[in-house]
C-alpha cells in the first residue's frame, strides 16, 4: 500500500508577473502593461481558454499554467494573417435624363 503523497505548493505569478515570465513585457518596468490584456482574454475564452487559477478575485498562474500557454501559442500564426479579399463593386448603369 503507498504513503498517501503530501499536497506541494506550487509558485503562483499574478498576471504581471506571468507576462513577465512569458517574455512579453518589461520586467524592468513596473508600468509596462503588455500582454495582460491577452492573458486575461484568453482565460475568458470559451472555446479553449488558458488554464489558471483564481484565487482572492485574482488570475494566478503556475509554472506549468505558463508552459502551457507558451506551448499553445509558440509560432501560432495570428488570426488576421493573410490576404484580404477585395469587396466586389457594381457600378450602377447610368440613366439618361429625359
Amino acid at each position: 500500500m503507498a504513503a498517501p503523497t503530501t499536497p506541494v505548493l506550487e509558485r503562483y505569478f499574478n498576471v504581471k508577473q506571468a507576462c513577465d515570465r512569458l517574455g512579453l513585457s518589461d520586467p524592468s518596468n513596473p508600468d509596462d502593461k503588455r500582454g495582460q490584456k491577452w492573458l486575461r482574454d484568453g482565460v475568458n475564452q470559451e472555446n479553449d481558454p488558458f488554464p489558471c487559477s483564481r484565487m482572492a478575485r485574482q488570475l494566478l498562474f503556475t509554472e506549468a499554467d505558463l508552459a502551457e500557454i507558451a506551448m499553445r501559442h509558440h509560432n501560432r500564426r495570428h488570426g488576421n494573417s493573410g490576404t484580404r479579399r477585395k469587396k466586389r463593386t457594381t457600378k450602377a448603369p447610368l440613366v439618361a435624363a429625359a
